[in-house]
């Protein structure tokens, strides 16, 4: 049963959301929600779930206020969550990682826990205290669950110690080689960061799934993505960033290899494109041009199989 909504809670939605939600003319409805599940601890049902997990997608910013996104990976158990406003998350730093510059003692950050054979993910925001360099803890600033629409089921398995580094190294450039096209092009999920500075100071970063058949990412010559946005739970918290603060984060994942391929760039958001139509089932499209790319090959010491046939085609993260 929902509990009743906690009127004297101010709403966690920023102008940006609320934008978006008064798009579609769901801000009211939108209110009770907002203060009813987007917490400022963890439930015991998230405390539970992240110490299940082998791998972690992260959202932070770097020095230059670019965002990035990443993912993590670790023996189940490297997450846990001593209280209900703390995760501790027992990993090392990765300077081939470029999110990790955005990793440091006092660094807003984003978490998404997700177990593609389940389907179930959960989201957190917070502030990182880290007093080693193989370990910090985030004190929740925002919790919250996710439906488990449009997420692709996968099981994986360990292919290395995940303590034990790729010897490859990464590739940085300034845009997006075959290689790199072929896994937008053929890609069925991938993470995106985003991030606004709220009124006060604070630092709010999100980290989201974005899931649907292969190919629902569309890649122009120039090599700016296109990607449709479906109805969902109407929280936009990535839209509603991008209003804000037009700086985004990408991650594609190589299921099979373990490859990444990371871009941080801007985002434009279109409402009332005539190109909306062009995707199957859309109601808004949003565009990526990356500034900055990083291919890491073998990055993850991880790999998935897909257990059950493609997702139909109407997808949404």
């Amino acid at each position: 049963m929902l509990e009743q909504t906690r009127q004297d809670a101010p709403s966690p939605w920023h102008e940006g959301e609320l934008a978006m939600q008064r798009s579609v003319g769901v801000v009211e409805r939108m209110d009770g929600p907002g203060r009813n599940f987007v917490r400022k601890a963890m439930p015991e049902q998230h405390r539970a779930f992240f110490p299940m997990l082998p791998f972690l997608v992260l959202g932070a910013v770097d020095a230059k206020g670019d965002v990035w996104a990443t993912v993590r990976a670790g023996r189940p158990g490297f997450l846990a969550s001593p209280e209900p406003e703390l995760l501790d998350v027992d990993l090392p730093r990765d300077a081939a990682d470029p999110a990790d510059a955005g990793m440091g003692d006092g660094d807003a950050v984003a978490m998404l826990g997700i177990q593609l054979e389940t389907r179930r993910r959960n989201r957190l925001n917070g502030v990182i205290r880290r007093t080693q360099a193989g370990a910090f803890h985030v004190r929740v600033g925002q919790s919250f669950g996710n439906c488990p629409q449009y997420i692709q089921p996968r099981s994986c398995a360990f292919v290395r110690d995940p303590d034990l580094p790729t010897a490859m190294q990464p590739l940085r450039s300034g845009q997006l080689d075959d290689r790199m096209r072929r896994m937008v092009e053929g890609a069925d999920t991938f993470f995106v960061a985003s991030y606004v500075d709220r009124d006060g100071g604070e630092r709010q970063v999100d980290v989201s799934h974005r899931g649907g058949y292969a190919g629902f990412v569309r890649l122009g010559a120039d090599g700016v993505l296109t990607i449709p946005d479906f109805s969902g739970n109407r929280f936009f918290n990535t839209l509603g960033n991008f209003l804000v603060n037009p700086k985004a984060g990408l991650v594609f994942v190589d299921f099979e290899s373990g490859d990444m391929l990371q871009m941080t760039g801007r985002a434009e958001v279109l409402l009332d494109s005539p190109d909306v139509g062009t995707f199957e089932g859309a109601e808004r499209l949003w565009r990526f041009t990356a500034e900055q790319i990083v291919f890491r090959p073998d990055a993850l010491p991880l790999r998935w199989s897909k257990e059950t046939p493609d997702l139909p085609r109407r997808s949404r993260g």
